[in-house]
């Protein structure tokens, strides 16, 4: 995914680099709520049907998404002009298993809490009150879903039974269905 972004027209409020900075991290968490809603519509499939990934990932999708949307209502408030990007489609299409998306969604949200990481120490060298806004509402949720997705890889490495489709059965019964995400 190509991440150059022209930064915005500064208003009074809003710092160059900042600005620019939140609007790239605007630009992942509308790519990773893609990515994610294609990772539910994958388990939603008729020959996966795989319910509780799929409310898993769909949850995950909006989150993002709406992760987006309170940076882009922040970039408002410091009188920003918006200049925002296409969101590119994610990578794969047919996932192949439930290991391989859920590895691969661990990756994105790494990539997603480097981005945070970068922003919040942008942020506290520019404009303090989108770093305690990160702080307190994004970096450590992002944390939480790492290792949220950790432990279900994990789990679904000790399942690993003589099919994959019954560790991915099982799994999606007995961790994702009580998921707190």
């Amino acid at each position: 995914m190509a991440t150059a972004f022209t930064p915005c027209h500064v208003g009074k409020n809003c710092h160059p680099e900042c600005g620019a900075a939140i609007v790239n991290q605007v630009n992942l968490e509308l790519y990773a709520s893609y990515v994610y809603m294609s990772m539910a519509c994958y388990f939603d499939r008729e020959d996966v049907a795989l319910k509780h990934f799929n409310l898993f990932f769909l949850r995950q999708s909006n989150k993002e998404r709406e992760h987006a949307e309170h940076l882009l209502g922040l970039q408002n408030q410091r009188a920003c002009n918006l200049h925002l990007h296409n969101i590119p489609k994610p990578e794969e299409d047919n996932w192949g298993s439930s290991l391989r998306v859920l590895e691969c969604a661990l990756h994105l949200a790494k990539r997603v809490q480097q981005s945070l990481l970068s922003l919040h120490q942008v942020a506290t060298e520019k404009h303090g009150h989108v770093c305690n806004f990160l702080k307190h509402h994004y970096v450590q949720e992002q944390a939480m879903f790492i290792q949220e997705l950790g432990d279900h890889i994990t789990n679904l490495h000790k399942l690993a039974a003589q099919e994959e489709s019954l560790a991915e059965s099982l799994s999606d019964k007995l961790s994702l269905g009580d998921s707190k995400n």
